[in-house]
């Protein structure tokens, strides 16, 4: 049987701004998993990934978060390759600061000189003259963040950068790189069993931030439980349920499910549509025995 077509748009979801400059809908796309194995080389069936984001922009998905270091490199290649040039709505994020050596691993870099380099190797892969928002992928511990952060906040006076964003840190380093330019969003792991940055998420609410939750489907054995009890009761996917406590969570929360299917990725946006009632989402919020 042919499925039905899906009616639900990303822009059930409600929308988020970025520093009052940049508003999207608020169920965007991560396109780490686009790529090959341990997130490393061309993805097996590369016209299936090209499917996938183009068939985002049709849902209504205008915002999408890569990186360099995602392939390297393959997953910004394919967003061009798919999407270029681009809905003048769309938002792309990409990242910098992290190498990749081989598959599953991952190094430091957030020197100044990397950075530069990856700012313009991100601008000629994905076909742009200006990165609408760019994030530092992880503080160095190598290297002075006020150091890291200078250089994007240079490149975004050179004009090659519009908005400056963070990921993987902590309310210090937020507070240390306001200090310098203004953070737009914040993109730390997050999910209704996964809470050890909540404070951060409070934080960003209080100061007009978008936080940009990765790993969405974090949960332990119990946490799991309580997620399939109410995926069952409603008649929906498990991920479409912690999509939803996510959106509930906070106005300025933008989840980014990613995937390389569109059956996966119809699930995902139709998330933005599902309204838990408060006592379903008490009862995740109260799981006890989160993820380790």
């Amino acid at each position: 049987m042919k499925k039905e077509a899906i009616s639900t748009s990303a822009a059930a979801s409600g929308t988020v701004s970025f520093g009052g400059e940049l508003t999207v809908n608020r169920l965007g796309f991560g396109a780490m998993r686009i790529t090959g194995e341990g997130i490393w080389g061309p993805p097996k069936d590369p016209a299936a990934a090209i499917a996938v984001l183009r068939r985002a922009i049709e849902l209504g998905v205008n915002f999408i978060d890569t990186a360099d270091s995602y392939g390297p490199n393959v997953s910004e290649e394919l967003i061009a390759e798919a999407l270029a040039p681009y809905p003048k709505d769309l938002v792309i994020a990409t990242k910098g600061g992290w190498n990749r050596p081989g598959p599953n691993q991952w190094t430091h870099d957030a020197s100044p000189a990397h950075l530069r380099d990856a700012v313009e190797g991100s601008l000629k892969r994905l076909r742009l003259d200006r990165i609408d928002v760019y994030q530092l992928h992880a503080p160095d511990p190598t290297v002075p963040l006020d150091a890291s952060i200078e250089t994007l906040a240079n490149m975004q006076s050179e004009g090659k950068i519009r908005l400056v964003a963070l990921s993987n840190v902590t309310v210090e380093h937020i507070e240390r790189a306001r200090k310098i330019v203004p953070i737009v969003s914040v993109q730390n792991r997050y999910s209704f069993a996964d809470r050890e940055w909540d404070h951060v998420v409070d934080y960003c609410e209080r100061n007009g931030i978008a936080f940009i939750p990765w790993f969405p489907l974090g949960a332990g054995t119990v946490a799991g439980k309580v997620l399939e009890r109410i995926a069952k009761a409603r008649g929906l996917k498990p991920i479409e349920v912690a999509l939803a406590w996510l959106l509930k969570r906070s106005p300025i929360m933008l989840p980014i499910p990613g995937t390389s299917s569109v059956a996966h990725l119809e699930e995902n946006v139709q998330a933005g549509s599902v309204q838990l009632s408060d006592n379903e989402y008490l009862d995740l919020t109260g799981v006890t025995a989160l993820a380790s």
